[in-house]
């Protein structure tokens, strides 16, 4: 019988059908260490703080259409080079939508290397974009250089994802090859700097001296998760472009005025990060002392590892009977086979894993 959902679906694209929802698992009552957020709550004196911020803040008008105030903070606290613009997201996830929806041609290529953030291939493959994937080099994880050099030759790509550090596998690319890579690219070169907190390596110096750089980072790893705020800093022509695309008022008041009481506290969560950037050590070391999981290093706040012994749903599905939820990338396949990766939580956090991991696989 053909019902109203098959006549709607009938409208759709069949690459769009083809798609999954981008799942994010119940969390609740649950050591959380699967979604890479800062694990540290906000001082209570900040509380206090953002509390009477918010008393002034009149929900019932538009926020400011430009975010200017926030734009300013940004550039101030980010050290973003003064020839450069800035455009705000709701999440970096936007700023990927509106660079794609504004390539011309539908026959256009997006080019990653992959495994990779896999929402430019989401967004790329939603928006009728040809997607391409150059698979990373499996024994370390970085680029395969002739394989993406023959790509961008061949494929000619208008638009170029890097992951900096990237994400699922938490390391560097080396800057030489990525600046080759920006040298050799006849589109876009977007350097993802998500992680940029937990790294000491940046591309966004390096702005001026590549019109086709855009460099795009999030203040969700450090604390800001759920105020949803993402920026792009580039040419100020091709920024231009692209705010013609951004949606009015995509970054509401709320978001505006508790980031912008962040951005002021910068030692706080600059503290925190210190922390975490410890833990990270300290829990790197302790995995590397079983001898049965394959670690691999990391500039991220997570660390991904390689179970060698059993497989990765037996030590994921233990690890969550034991109440602790971590990131199955098993499921994949390819370069990601027996996979898992953990964000780095509080000592405490950090502590019970390991032992609950030292339970469930030796």
């Amino acid at each position: 019988m053909y019902n109203a959902t098959d006549r709607v679906k009938a409208l759709l694209r069949p690459e769009l059908q083809q798609l999954s929802v981008y799942h994010v698992p119940p969390a609740t009552n649950f050591i959380k260490l699967d979604a890479m957020e800062n694990p540290y709550d906000w001082p209570e004196e900040l509380v206090n703080e953002w509390l009477q911020r918010l008393r002034t803040v009149k929900p019932n008008r538009y926020p400011d259409p430009s975010s200017a105030a926030l734009c300013a903070a940004l550039v101030s606290s980010f050290n973003i080079p003064a020839e450069s613009a800035l455009l705000l997201g709701n999440g970096s996830d936007e700023l990927i939508q509106i660079i794609l929806m504004a390539i011309a041609g539908q026959d256009a290529v997006v080019l990653a290397p992959e495994p990779t953030f896999v929402m430019y291939r989401q967004i790329a493959i939603g928006l009728g974009l040809r997607f391409e994937g150059v698979p990373l080099r499996s024994d370390d994880f970085s680029l395969d250089m002739p394989a993406m050099i023959a790509a961008i030759e061949t494929l000619r790509p208008a638009v170029i994802f890097l992951a900096y550090p990237n994400n699922p596998t938490g390391n560097l690319f080396r800057r030489d090859e990525i600046e080759q890579i920006l040298a050799l690219s006849p589109g876009l070169v977007v350097v993802d700097e998500a992680y940029a907190a937990f790294t000491d390596s940046s591309f966004m110096p390096l702005l001026p001296e590549f019109p086709n750089l855009l460099v795009m980072r999030t203040l969700s790893k450090q604390g800001l998760a759920g105020l949803r705020l993402g920026y792009m800093a580039g040419d100020p022509g091709l920024i231009a472009e692209f705010n013609k695309l951004r949606l009015p008022y995509n970054i509401n008041i709320l978001t505006q005025a508790s980031a912008e009481l962040a951005l002021a506290h910068a030692p706080v969560f600059d503290a925190q990060v210190r922390l975490i950037r410890e833990q990270r050590r300290w829990l790197l070391a302790r995995l590397n002392e079983i001898a049965s999981i394959r670690t691999y290093p990391s500039e991220a706040n997570f660390i991904t590892f390689r179970v060698l012994s059993m497989s990765a749903i037996d030590v994921f599905n233990g690890l969550r009977d034991a109440g602790i939820l971590i990131k199955n990338l098993d499921p994949a396949g390819g370069l990601l086979s027996g996979c898992l990766r953990v964000t780095v939580g509080t000592p405490e956090e950090n502590r019970i894993f390991v032992d609950e991991l030292h339970r469930v696989i030796i």
